[in-house]
């Protein structure tokens, strides 16, 4: 069973895993009610979608 002959560097290790890091998501602003959003998803607070309604959201 093939076994390392040498120990791997911090250097090539951390290069390795250097695109390993979390990102934020980008937000904007829902045209109707200014919530914050991910783009291109509908509004989980008032449901619209690119201006429309797309969603009824039930109140309780």
């Amino acid at each position: 069973m093939p076994v390392p002959k040498r120990r791997t560097g911090k250097t090539r290790r951390n290069t390795r895993r250097s695109h390993h890091a979390l990102v934020k998501p980008n937000l904007s602003e829902c045209p109707s009610c200014g919530e914050r959003i991910q783009p291109h998803r509908v509004c989980p607070k008032c449901g619209h979608y690119k201006e429309r309604l797309s969603v009824k959201i039930g109140t309780e």
